[in-house]
């Protein structure tokens, strides 16, 4: 079983810096893909970071050059370093973990396995 938690959210201003933290609980921690998704009310969720086993990563264009992904595989965290954030990144961020190895950010469905979320709030 894997069971995944997120800290680190909260409110900052535009421009502002926040740093997510992701949990990993479970077997074979090595063996899976972490991304980060995003979703705010009334919106379809996004995927804005992943990184492989490897620690190859991707991101989405939205947050690209502004948000690094990590992973500490000694301590099984992976994390979301979120730099000159801006009022549309206002979500609730979420981990999620995926075996698969084609996986795809533009696909929610490729993870089989979510934290309980955690908010981010840039205001004006």
């Amino acid at each position: 079983q894997v069971h995944l938690v997120e800290s680190g959210g909260g409110s900052v201003h535009t421009g502002g810096s926040l740093s997510l933290s992701c949990i990993f609980s479970g077997y074979d921690y090595s063996a899976f893909s972490i991304g980060w998704f995003r979703q705010a009310p009334g919106l379809e969720r996004e995927g804005v970071a992943g990184i492989n086993s490897e620690g190859v990563v991707r991101y989405s264009a939205s947050v690209k050059g502004r948000f690094s992904i990590s992973r500490d595989n000694a301590k099984k965290i992976v994390y979301l370093q979120m730099g000159d954030l801006k009022p549309e990144d206002t979500s609730m961020y979420y981990c999620a973990a995926t075996g698969s190895p084609g996986w795809s950010l533009l696909s929610s469905k490729d993870f089989g396995y979510w934290g309980q979320g955690t908010r981010v709030t840039v205001s004006s």
